[in-house]
Formats: C-alpha cells, structure tokens, sequence
C-alpha cells in the first residue's frame, strides 16, 4: 500500500472507532431509569437515587466533551503530519534510534498530559468533589503525577527500549524474544506489584488483630487458601470509593482492603467480598487470565513484525525516513480493531468469571452477606443500575449489580 493509502485507513479506523464509542456513550446516557429497582429499594433513597443519575449525566456531558477534543486533536494530527513533524525536529537532537523513540514518545505522552491537565483537574476537584467522592488534595494530584512519570519513564522507557533493540538486532524473530521478557514481566508484577509498585502511592497497614482478621483468617483455612498477609490500603487518601484485591502467584497470597471498605460492611459482608476475590484464585481465574494475556501479546507482536520493517508506515503519518517509533505509532492505531475485537472477548469471559466468583462465594460463605455489601458498594459509589445492553456487551468487564443479585438469588 501506498502511504496515501495507509494515512486514509488509519483516519478511517480512527473516524469509526470514535463514532462507535460516542453512538454506545449516548445509547448508555438515553438508558437511564427514574424507578428505583425492588432488589436494592431497601438501600437508596429518592435523594439518594436522584444524585447517582445525576452522576452519571454529568460524567457523560463531560465525557462527551474530552472524547470529542482529543478526536480533533488525533484527526489534526494525522492529516497534517504532525506525529512526522515532531520526529523531523527531534531527529537531529537525537542520532540514536533508541534514545529518539524515547524521547519521542515522552513528547507525545507529555504533550498529552498537559493538553488534557484541565479536565483531568476538572474530573477531580470539580465533579468528584461535587458529589462527596473526592479525597484527593492539590499536592498529591501532582505528586502523583511525577511518580507515574518516573515509573513510566523507567518501566514504559525500558520495555520499549529492548523492544527497539531487539527490532534492530534480531530482525523479523525479535517477536519471539520480546514475547518472552513481556511474559515475564507480567508474571513478576503479578507477583510483586503489591511489595513494589503499590506502597509508592499508597499506605500499606497490616490489619490489626480483631474480628475482622480472625474472620478472615479463618474463612482461608476453611477453603484452603494460603494466605500470607492482609492489609489495609489507605483509600481514602484519593477518594471514598473503596475496593478489595489479592495478589500474588504461587503459595503465598496478599489480601489488601481499602480502609473505605472496612469503615462501611460488617465483618460479613467483608468476608463475602473476600471470598468472591477467592473464588477468582480457586476457579483458576487469574490463571487463565494470564495465559490469555500472554496469547494476546505474542499473538500482536507476530502481526508488528510484518509491518514494522515498512517504511509506508512513517511516511503515512508525515516522516521523511522510516523510523521504528512512527511505524510503531502507525501500528497501534491499524491494529486497534483487532485488539478491540480481543478485547471483547476478554471482557465477555471477564463477566463469567465474576458470575463464578460470586456463586463461589455463596456456596462456601454468603450469598446473602454479598448481596448486601454489593448493594452498599452500588449505592456508595453512586452506580448505573440501568446500563444499555450494548454498552454492557462491549464495555462492562463486571456484570452489572442487578444481573449478579439475580445470579446470586
């Protein structure tokens, strides 16, 4: 294909998946009902009720909005070759193909992060607060945004590092290779992410002992599962919204609870939700998941190695040369629809697996106690009881709360 050629499907691809994405937005946004569901009218009030579609409207209108500005921005940059204008001017600088891509890549990514600084800053500090979820100071929106870019910049710059070298190196086998060291690389942060990454953003507290902790100590023996720690996340910190996970592979698993969890169940409704967390682990759920992962990943470095060496690529997105980090670009956005295609299939096993870990967690603790902290968590998180269909079907990686209580009933 000729690089006219390539520049017009990739506008295309990006057109469609933005017209799809809004078409599904306002189908999600048209759903919404102003009868409060029998399953959970125990536990929202009209007030209550009214504020969570409240919610949800204006997280669409701005939604709606941001989309809308990075799809002009994306349209711009590909028909006038701004993403070639940038390596044009950083190619000069930087004579190292390595360092280059790095560099280009910061650029883009930084340049990114500012443009979209003020509706982040709006999601934050003006709708988050504006419905009593909002946690977070001014100091740690921004330290937490040079953290991420350190970590980015060591994590996401030494991957893409190696994966240029080994494209240099190792010529059309490199996929082989890098699908390796990525595969491992997952591995080792699902087994360290909790001990390593975590504690940069957050406060890890051992649970104290109490009921809670012999509750929870105890549930594990009775199911057989080898706990090492629990912990208690400070949540709170950020927001009010509050969440539960384990993490781990191999014989000793890491239990973390958000403190804004602890503050709002009974000791119950925390083991139900614990033991719907185990049911993934005993179901072979995180298993799979990665083996999945890993197929998804060689899968998509075999498709970039037939394309990387095609100079077309970095001239369809303005270069005057080929350069690995334009066709790099050029093959993120040409491979989407297949990715999304992926995706969706991922997301439909996603939903089964939660029916699963749910019925889990009936069958060895509560189905009751989990009903009840699902219905809290709903309500506290203001959530759309109401969500279309369709939008369910290509976004929802968990089922919504009135399919899982019929599920669980």
């Amino acid at each position: 294909m000729t690089p006219q050629i390539i520049l017009y499907i990739i506008i295309g691809i990006t057109v469609a998946s933005y017209v799809f994405s809004e078409v599904l937005d306002f189908l999600n946004f048209k759903a919404f009902r102003k009868d409060i569901p029998e399953e959970v009218a125990g536990f929202y009030d009209k007030e209550k009720y009214r504020r969570s579609i409240e919610y949800h409207h204006t997280q669409s209108r701005f939604s709606f909005l941001t989309s809308a500005i990075s799809f002009a921005v994306s349209i711009l940059m590909l028909s006038f070759g701004g993403f070639g204008w940038i390596d044009q001017i950083l190619r000069p600088a930087f004579p190292n193909p390595i360092l280059l891509a790095l560099v280009f890549f910061g650029v883009i990514m930084l340049a990114s992060d500012i443009l979209t600084l003020p509706f982040q800053w709006y999601s934050v500090f003006v709708i988050e607060e504006k419905f009593g979820f909002n946690k977070t100071t001014i100091k740690t929106f921004f330290v937490d945004k040079l953290k991420g870019y350190i970590l980015g910049g060591l994590i996401g710059g030494g991957l893409l590092s190696l994966l240029i070298f080994l494209i240099n190196q190792m010529g059309q086998s490199f996929w082989i290779w890098f699908g390796v060291i990525a595969s491992a690389f997952m591995l080792f942060m699902n087994m360290f992410y909790t001990s390593l990454i975590l504690p940069l953003f957050n406060k890890l507290s051992p649970l104290q002992d109490g009921e809670l902790k012999t509750a929870i100590q105890r549930f594990a023996q009775k199911v057989n599962f080898p706990l090492d720690n629990i912990f208690v996340m400070d949540g709170s910190k950020r927001s009010k919204k509050a969440n539960a996970f384990f993490s781990g592979i191999g014989k000793k698993k890491k239990i973390v609870l958000y403190d804004t969890l602890i503050e709002n169940h009974t000791t119950d409704e925390l083991v139900a939700v614990l033991a719907h967390e185990v049911g993934h682990f005993k179901r072979k759920h995180i298993v799979w998941s990665y083996f999945i992962s890993v197929a998804q990943i060689f899968f998509m470095l075999f498709v970039l190695s037939l394309m990387i060496y095609n100079a077309n690529l970095s001239l369809a997105l303005g270069g005057k040369e080929q350069a690995i980090h334009l066709n790099l670009l050029a093959f993120a956005i040409l491979f989407s629809p297949i990715s999304g295609i992926t995706g969706l299939f991922t997301s439909l096993l996603s939903r089964k697996n939660e029916f699963e870990a749910d019925a889990f967690a009936k069958e060895n603790f509560s189905g009751t106690a989990l009903a009840t902290a699902l219905k809290k968590l709903s309500v506290d998180t203001l959530s759309n009881l109401f969500p279309h269909p369709v939008y369910v079907f290509f976004h929802y990686s968990h089922p919504p709360l009135l399919e899982r209580l019929k599920a669980l009933s």
